[in-house]
């Protein structure tokens, strides 16, 4: 891979796009291109399903005049000017936005840091397949496996490529390995699936391909001739690390400034106010060295910094974009803007629930009778309301213990509420873009048979 990663060409025909567009009558532009490289092998008991390769530079051109903005998308090998005169064409026709913009000047990356984002590791399509075919033949091997739905293997890269007409330019790229496995346990009826995985930046830091395998055969195994439990209130739920993370983000959306200015949040009233539980905190930094999601600089040239989004249940910040900020207003960019296509839309960067100070061994203790979640189903969460409800599968805990598994049930409540009873283990894994470690939540409803 290690062949494909010089932007200059690609940072000067960026940079040609902007001055053709400013003498085609813009008053202002950016040109971004989104860098891919990726190759993946799937294999299904014993033997290769697909191959993949793929590879792209997809350019955008975003032009403005006065108020107006417009955007054009093109691959490699179209004709500048002819892409500079359609996006300032367009831009004098479409409705005026007054908040789209270009960051402030005094906002852009004057310098940025090298995060060592890239391992230009050579990994074959030979090499994915040996990995893919260990993970699954590990899994196969765990006793109770009777089926695989297969597994996979990738490696791939990818980045951005900025310039702006008021003095931007810069690029990075950033490396992903990654493998995975899914398999089937039990018979009949009785069947049971489930899975695991490992993502990084680096290839040499990726989990042993049958040490994912055995983890995704054990987990399979153990949720065999799972029960109902009876339909209860005030239970206390704990989530595995896996399901943790998905309920960081919805914290993350709730506080995201696209969400806020569009009043689709139900956290949008509550800035400065408690909306966690008193002594947790939420994180977000782009600038880890070797981070998962770090970044040197935003998709608008703005470099961001270590945020406590949320400090001591307290919230401190929106995650915000340039135009995002205007549209609240009075605020400014905090570097999470994200190019969407043609867009710039906030994001979260490295987002952590920080965690506490007890084992997850003795959070479960602690809780003496409740539900352990491994697995969450559907959609069931109103980003305006509040309202949470999702099927859900797991381990009943009795006297602190995991005991049998659990199926066909569904858990509710609202997460304002959900916010507020969080007591968390210290177990967080910080190896992906969002961490969380294992917590419990006090006082949800529980609808079984």
């Amino acid at each position: 891979m290690s062949s494909e990663i010089d932007s200059s060409t690609l940072l000067s025909r960026a940079s040609q796009l902007i001055d053709l567009a400013k003498k085609a009558g813009a008053d202002a532009a950016d040109a971004v291109v989104v860098r891919s490289r990726a190759q993946s092998v799937s294999v299904r008991l014993g033997k290769v399903e697909g191959t993949e390769s793929s590879e792209s530079d997809d350019f955008s051109l975003r032009v403005f005049i006065g108020k107006r903005v417009a955007s054009v998308s093109a691959n490699p090998g179209f004709d500048l000017q002819a892409m500079a005169e359609r996006a300032v064409a367009m831009a004098k026709v479409s409705p005026e936005d007054p908040f789209a913009c270009l960051a402030d000047e005094n906002r852009l990356a004057k310098t940025y840091p090298d995060l060592q984002l890239l391992d230009t590791t050579e990994v074959s399509a030979e090499q994915l397949r040996e990995a893919a075919l260990a993970a699954e033949a590990a899994a196969l091997a765990v006793k109770g496996v009777t089926n695989s739905s297969g597994a996979g293997a990738s490696a791939g890269m990818g980045g951005l490529v900025l310039a702006t007409s008021h003095g931007f330019e810069g690029s990075y790229m950033a490396s992903r390995f990654g493998n995975s496995v899914s398999v089937i346990a039990g018979e009949g009826t009785g069947m049971e699936r489930d899975y695991d995985f490992d993502s990084r930046l680096y290839h040499a830091d990726l989990d042993d391909p049958a040490e994912i395998g055995r983890r995704a055969g054990e987990r399979a195994i153990k949720r065999i001739n799972p029960r109902q439990v009876p339909t209860g209130k005030d239970i206390t739920v704990i989530f595995d690390p896996r399901i943790a993370r998905g309920f960081v983000g919805h914290i993350a959306g709730a506080i995201n400034g696209a969400s806020v200015a569009r009043k689709m949040s139900f956290l949008r009233d509550k800035m400065g106010q408690q909306v966690l539980k008193a002594g947790l905190s939420i994180t977000d930094d782009p600038l880890i060295v070797r981070g998962p999601s770090s970044r040197p600089f935003d998709g608008e040239g703005v470099s961001g910094e270590r945020l406590v989004m949320i400090e001591d249940g307290v919230l401190k910040h929106w995650f915000l974009s340039t135009s995002t900020a205007r549209e609240i207003g009075g605020l400014e960019t905090n570097g999470r803007g994200v190019r969407g296509g043609t867009s710039v839309t906030p994001a979260s960067t490295n987002l952590a629930l920080e965690p506490g100070d007890i084992s997850p061994e003795e959070l479960i203790r602690s809780v003496g009778n409740g539900f352990y979640v491994t697995e969450l189903i559907g959609q069931g969460v109103n980003m305006i309301t509040g309202e949470y409800s999702r099927g859900a599968t797991g381990f009943w805990i009795e006297n602190g213990e995991l005991t049998f598994p659990v199926s066909e049930v569904t858990i509710a409540s609202n997460l304002k509420d959900m916010f507020m009873r969080l007591t968390l283990a210290n177990d967080i894994d910080r190896k992906f873009g969002v961490a969380a470690p294992t917590f419990a939540i006090e006082g949800m409803t529980l609808a079984g048979r």
